[in-house]
């Protein structure tokens, strides 16, 4: 039985350890390509939300490693120190990718929005599938299993919405890029590669997880 689950286990560590290390290797490469305009990743950020009209959102620094991130509830970016202070083209893109989160909310992006009410069943699903999974093979239930699997589905589709919004923030983030001056077009691909990169991540982590779901579904129909 758990035998079975062994080449999904392979596949989601070679997965997880191939689009980390093309991130974090496009992420050095373009932080060593010094800006053509010189700014920062918080003032190419500031330039985007204010180009959209969103004077109001607030830009923050945040310690670690590309825990970049938009906060919807405080209406604030929070970027990274490489991020925020640096002037290369890896800044520039990981921080206007986070404004094209800014701009998705304010502009009241449906995939956006299926996200946010998905978050609280994405953090039931994830605390509670694996238990009730667990618990039903141990003792031979099925519905057992199946309720756990449901749980898990729920998991899962936040994971199937989540590619549309980082796509479409890339979008922005390149398309406002490539406009005003910011990067030239040779600086506007290196920023590409970095938030295609990105963009795998969660294609993989997605994958995976899909593979899971179908997985425990076989268990629940022994």
């Amino acid at each position: 039985m758990f035998g079975s689950y062994l080449p999904i286990l392979i596949l989601a560590v070679a997965l997880g350890a191939i689009t980390q290390w093309f991130v974090n290797s496009s992420f050095r490469r373009f932080s060593a390509v010094p800006l053509a305009t010189g700014r920062s990743g918080a003032e190419v950020a500031r330039s985007m939300l204010d180009a959209e009209g969103l004077h109001h959102v607030g830009i923050e620094m945040v310690s670690g490693h590309l825990t970049d991130h938009y906060d919807p509830r405080a209406d604030v970016l929070r970027l990274s120190k490489d991020v925020f202070q640096g002037r290369t083209v890896a800044a520039a893109g990981v921080a206007a990718h986070e404004a094209g989160h800014a701009v998705q909310h304010a502009r009241g992006f449906l995939a956006a929005r299926a996200r946010q009410v998905l978050v609280p069943t994405a953090n039931i699903g994830s605390s509670l599938a694996f238990p009730l999974i667990l618990g039903g093979i141990f003792i031979g239930l099925a519905d057992l299993i199946m309720l756990g699997v449901i749980f898990f589905a729920g998991a899962v589709l936040f994971q199937i919405v989540t590619l549309p919004v980082e796509f479409d923030a890339s979008r922005r983030a390149l398309a406002s890029l490539n406009t005003g001056n910011v990067l030239p077009d040779d600086q506007v691909r290196g920023a590409r590669t970095v938030l295609t990169a990105a963009a795998l991540t969660y294609v993989a982590a997605t994958l995976v997880a899909v593979l899971q779901l179908l997985y425990y579904l076989g268990l629940a129909r022994r």
